[in-house]
């Protein structure tokens, strides 16, 4: 009888996981700078001298076509489409004096 309830409670603490997972993902960051240079596929905005980004800029992007000199807010997401592994390097023992 009292497994009823727990396992109800389970389900829905892992419907909740899910859901947070979910918007997690979906988390978006913004940009805001001076716009250094624009072309067809990518936007190169500057926040300060020692703070440059260059975004790629999809099909779907909304907003206006922004222009060398425009300062805008660039809202955008971080999304993997790669990982490369490399093993860790390993140290190799220090011999001893005996």
């Amino acid at each position: 009888m009292r497994r009823v309830p727990v396992s109800v409670i389970v389900v829905v603490l892992l419907i909740l996981a899910f859901v947070a997972g979910g918007y997690a993902a979906g988390k978006s960051y913004q940009f805001t700078g001076v716009v250094k240079a624009v072309d067809a596929s990518s936007l190169t905005v500057e926040k300060s001298a020692k703070e440059t980004w260059q975004f790629e800029l999809a099909k779907d992007t909304k907003g206006g076509a922004p222009k060398v000199g425009d300062r805008v807010t660039v809202y955008y997401k971080m999304v993997t489409t790669e990982i490369e592994g490399k093993p860790a390097a390993t140290a190799t023992p220090a011999k001893t004096k005996k």
